[in-house]
């Protein structure tokens, strides 16, 4: 889906920022006491951006799948710099249990998701995973940032 809304995502992730004196107005409190409280918060980290939501079902990529990955012994670093390098890969936890990590991706299609699947099964150290389609979600609180939908907005696949 490269029709120009990569670089407008892209710049939504770093020009989107609050306005305060419409927080100040609605909160009743003076704008220097917003201004103060929000700049402790992203000092403290609690606060790291002001994204748009975006729905990447609504971009064509509506098929959601976890991978568990179980990864060779001392390649973890490298396994997980690939993988930050496509696009697809949404989240990467560490995990106990059954496999060593655990990736949300999001793919077009199905045979989307086999190339997805193909690429992480090629990253240095990865030695087996094991996937699991969404079906539904009936509860989502994370969404991708924005800049994580400019980068798959360059992902090419078929959607038929």
């Amino acid at each position: 889906m490269n029709d120009g809304l990569g670089p407008l995502l892209g710049a939504l992730a770093e020009l989107t920022r609050p306005n305060l004196l419409e927080l100040s107005r609605r909160l009743g409190i003076a704008r220097n006491t917003v201004h103060a409280r929000l700049e402790r918060l992203q000092r403290g980290g609690v606060i790291v951006g002001y994204e748009p939501v975006v729905r990447l079902d609504a971009l064509g990529f509506g098929v959601l799948a976890f991978m568990t990955l179980e990864i060779a012994q001392g390649r973890e670093s490298a396994a997980i710099d690939a993988l930050t390098t496509i696009p697809e890969v949404l989240e990467v936890h560490k995990i106990t249990g059954p496999g060593d990590l655990l990736c949300r991706v999001v793919a077009g299609s199905n045979e989307h998701l086999h190339a997805v699947i193909e690429a992480v099964l090629a990253s240095p150290g990865v030695v087996r995973t094991t996937t699991t389609l969404a079906l539904h979600s009936a509860l989502n609180q994370m969404s991708p940032s924005a800049a994580a939908a400019a980068a798959l907005s360059a992902v090419p696949f078929s959607r038929d």
